[in-house]
């Protein structure tokens, strides 16, 4: 299993600490530094994942819990007649996120805004978030990256123009946040609210 480059900082910081710490001979905040860098290599890790093989299929974009599997918020959801699907972290799922499905990048847009609780319906449309815009044969799905209390940085990694391909890494969210995922209206929806998915592996609808 490897760790995600934006790791790096928040594990190599209290590590170094720790071992300062027990070197001149503070062994309680030095334990307790040790264990913050454990944690973070936990939450930084990237495990493999097998990607599915089918035409049409959507993947998870990130692990976690499903809050919501079907039409489309209206207050959430760009303009447009959509399906939803909404996916909650915890700090302790696998925070790298994925491409739901290959296609081409057509547009990525951040917007500032609040860190309201990510499982509220309208963190959606008011919490700072990343929009990637994907075109899979013509016809265009939306990836929306939600920071939420804990989480604060958003990690986008691909740019308009790119050719990506379905379960390929592009990013992260770093402590605790949700995804949402806009399909067209005509997709078959294959997860319901309260399935755990697993990001690249786990297929939540199809063309």
């Amino acid at each position: 299993m490897s760790i995600d480059r934006a790791g790096w900082p928040f594990i190599s910081v209290p590590a170094v600490l720790a071992a300062g710490g027990l070197w001149l001979g503070f062994p309680v905040p030095a334990a307790i530094l040790g264990g913050l860098t454990l944690f973070m290599v936990f939450f930084f890790r990237d495990p493999h994942r097998s990607v599915p093989l089918g035409t049409g299929l959507v993947v998870a974009p990130a692990d976690g819990k499903v809050m919501i599997a079907g039409d489309s918020v209206p207050e959430a959801a760009p303009p447009g007649n959509w399906k939803q699907i909404s996916i909650f972290l915890s700090p302790i799922d696998v925070h790298i996120n994925r491409i739901p499905i290959g296609g081409r990048v057509t547009k990525v847009e951040y917007k500032p805004g609040r860190f309201l609780a990510a499982y509220r319906w309208e963190a959606a449309s008011q919490n700072e978030r990343n929009d990637g815009w994907i075109d899979h044969d013509g016809v265009t799905l939306i990836c929306r990256q939600v920071v939420g209390v804990l989480a604060r940085r958003l990690v986008c990694r691909v740019h308009e123009g790119d050719q990506v391909q379905t379960g390929a890494r592009y990013g992260l969210m770093k402590f605790g946040s949700r995804i949402d995922l806009f399909l067209p209206a005509r997709v078959q929806v294959r997860v319901a609210a309260g399935d755990r998915v697993r990001s690249g592996e786990t297929v939540v609808a199809q063309w």
